[in-house]
């Protein structure tokens, strides 16, 4: 009964540093450092970008595993393959940015981070995250 013990309480141990090392493993893909997703906020709107599972690196590097972000404006999703257009609503991060200061009208916006190749091709849904903000004046 002793040795069921002690067999017991070793697993319970691993399962617990199991658990603990769980946030570390974090799921590929972007997200954003800030705005928080529901954030009430006021111009200009600092927005931090985050990646996880490859590398940034500027537009034109086309090695597999990097890319740049994209932030898309009260807009979704690119699909996966298609070149994201360069408009007022969907800006580019072709230096390998991280960071940028946003000017919006007062309101309710979507933002969408999309990452995308070297040529500005996007690595689909998988490779997004779109959060909705409140501006205020």
């Amino acid at each position: 009964m002793n040795i069921v013990k002690q067999v017991a309480n070793r697993w319970l141990v691993v399962l617990f540093l199991v658990m603990l090392a769980m946030p570390a493993m974090a799921k590929e893909g972007v997200d954003f450092v800030t705005p928080e997703d529901g954030a009430e906020l006021s111009n200009p709107i600092q927005v931090e970008m985050g990646v996880s599972g490859m590398q940034i690196e500027p537009a034109g590097t086309m090695e597999e595993g990097t890319g740049h972000h994209h932030l898309i404006v009260d807009g979704g999703p690119i699909a996966e393959g298609e070149v994201i257009p360069a408009d007022d609503t969907h800006i580019h991060f072709g230096g390998g940015q991280t960071s940028y200061e946003l000017t919006l009208p007062p309101g309710e916006h979507t933002l969408t981070l999309q990452f995308a190749d070297g040529a500005h091709r996007s690595y689909g849904a998988d490779w997004s995250s779109t959060i909705t903000v409140d501006v205020v004046e």
